[in-house]
């Protein structure tokens, strides 16, 4: 990660991060977060005190500022304090907020069916993408990166290599997946990425509209 400007103590943390190997997007998001601190403060980050801190967080609360936003700006500062200024003592001054937690909207067998046809062709390329996202819990990034021998038919799995957080894993294949896949594959005969040219525009799109926006196609009052 590279930054301008870069003071000693912000190329600090940045080393504690590569040798934590942390992803450029998650570097960036503390460098934000303890840059958006030392605005508060007014003064170089590390020379926060306890109530510094206390002071931080209730401007936070002040300012209605989301339960996301503002445990990712605490996990960042934990970051800053616990490991590049070695004050692990600061993080009993941090505290969470606590994020309602709601049931995820569970789409009956039909309305997965009219979700599905919906799905703008040509082919049954983008149809194939959203069945393996939808039926197998998989991001837009980790189904744009499949590879066709990434399709395990014999167990009935899926490979996915470099998930979220650099990790690899496996996924579910549904025997109507699996039918789907094996369509598509007929079809287009696909050799290496699964979905080869492909595999940007559905990033793009599914970044640009959402998967909210296909799902109301779906609705009666539509």
């Amino acid at each position: 990660m590279k930054e301008e400007k870069t003071t000693p103590l912000r190329q600090r943390m940045i080393e504690d991060m590569d040798i934590r190997w942390l992803c450029e997007k998650t570097q960036k998001a503390h460098i934000r977060n303890v840059k958006h601190f030392a605005s508060f403060l007014g003064r170089p980050p590390d020379t926060a005190t306890p109530e510094d801190l206390r002071a931080y967080h209730l401007k936070m609360t002040q300012d209605g500022v989301s339960a996301s936003t503002f445990n990712v700006r605490i996990i960042s500062l934990r970051f800053f304090f616990g490991i590049t200024c070695g004050r692990d003592e600061m993080k009993r001054f941090m505290q969470f907020h606590r994020k309602p937690r709601k049931l995820s909207i569970s789409l009956s067998v039909e309305e997965v069916a009219d979700l599905m046809a919906a799905v703008p062709g040509p082919g049954l390329k983008y149809r194939a993408a959203l069945g393996i996202s939808y039926g197998a819990g998989l991001r837009a990034s980790e189904v744009c990166n499949l590879r066709v021998k990434d399709i395990d038919s014999n167990r009935m799995l899926i490979h996915v290599d470099d998930g979220k957080g650099g990790r690899d894993r496996k996924a579910m294949l549904s025997p109507s997946l699996l039918d789907l896949l094996r369509d598509y594959w007929r079809e287009s005969r696909p050799e290496g990425w699964l979905f080869p040219i492909a595999r940007q525009g559905i990033a793009q799109q599914w970044t640009e509209r959402g998967a909210s926006q296909r799902s109301a196609r779906c609705r009666p009052d539509n």
